[in-house]
């Protein structure tokens, strides 16, 4: 069984974009999208600089153009389930025909621009936790007022919080912490500083008229699979503002019987998690049409 992921923000790197416009149709593609949502893909998925796609309002719309379009290139596939991580529950969404690209995109661009505008209010940022025993490290986290705003698994979390908190943290790390590495992010997400966006996105998801899930759909918010269009929708609005628990996720694909997990462009980051939480699962990451071969070859051998 297979299951599609899609990874989220900080997986985008300056020109990443590029090979994919070459494939057939692909450059048209994106280019209507870009006019659909008001903002140039392409320019920023192949010139941009590091610091202009870091902004949460590109950063989140390429990264659902580039799965879809990644996904897209894989011709057809058909996953026992889907996720995604933050956003990348937007591009999964998509994957499961809760959403067709183009209310896809233009979802996660009001998602960038509220989330952008929450973070502007106060000065946060996210910083990743290396090593520890996650139960200490939470416990810590929530004693300095800091939110565990991703639970990763493999023994990763992320915590999130205003700069003077993390700069706390950074001094006194939870016991069995090895190190604190601040984030290329620009907010405390998935925390109540982005409270104000949960109130944009729950407007922009009344424009919707969301499908049902064709295939199983994991959510981050518990790791449960989500039956109905609507509670996809209802928990893509929530999750801007809550934990993202992709080790729940994770744990959902085991009970599934999970044996491959392929993650879209700019794969990587999931796999990486994916190696060290399911021992026996094959994985592999698309990062440039080089990929879509033995992406093929892996579809092939452990779709449903």
């Amino acid at each position: 069984m297979l299951v599609l992921v899609a990874p989220g923000q900080g997986a985008q790197t300056p020109g990443f974009l590029t090979p994919w416009l070459d494939l057939p149709g692909a450059a048209d593609r994106v280019a209507a999208w870009s006019e659909a949502v008001g903002l140039d893909l392409v320019h920023y998925g192949t010139k941009a600089e590091a610091d202009e796609i870091r902004d949460t309002s590109v950063a989140q719309p390429l990264l659902v153009a580039a799965g879809i379009l990644s996904a897209a290139a894989l011709g057809a596939v058909s996953p026992g389930a889907v996720a995604g991580h933050s956003v990348g529950e937007i591009t999964a969404a998509a994957f499961a025909g809760v959403l067709d690209d183009t209310a896809a995109l233009t979802l996660v661009r009001k998602r960038g621009l509220a989330m952008a505008a929450a973070a502007a209010i106060t000065e946060t940022g996210m910083s990743a936790l290396l090593g520890g025993d996650p139960e200490t490290s939470v416990a810590h986290l929530e004693k300095l007022g800091l939110t565990p705003a991703n639970i990763n698994g493999a023994g990763q979390i992320v915590a999130a919080g205003t700069m003077e908190q993390l700069a706390v943290l950074a001094e006194d790390k939870p016991e069995g912490v090895r190190k604190v590495v601040p984030l290329k992010v620009a907010g405390a997400f998935h925390t109540h500083h982005m409270a104000p966006a949960v109130d944009a996105l729950a407007e922009a998801a009344k424009e919707l008229s969301p499908a049902d899930p064709t295939v199983a759909y994991v959510s981050n918010k518990d790791g449960k699979a989500v039956a109905t269009g609507a509670e996809v929708l209802d928990r893509l609005v929530g999750q801007v503002a809550n934990p993202v628990r992709w080790d729940l996720c994770m744990e959902t694909f085991k009970e599934l019987g999970v044996t491959a997990l392929l993650e879209v462009c700019p794969g990587g980051t999931l796999t990486g998690l994916a190696k060290r939480a399911l021992p026996g699962v094959k994985t592999l990451a698309l990062k440039t049409p080089d990929d879509l071969d033995a992406a093929r070859e892996l579809i092939a051998e452990h779709s449903a």
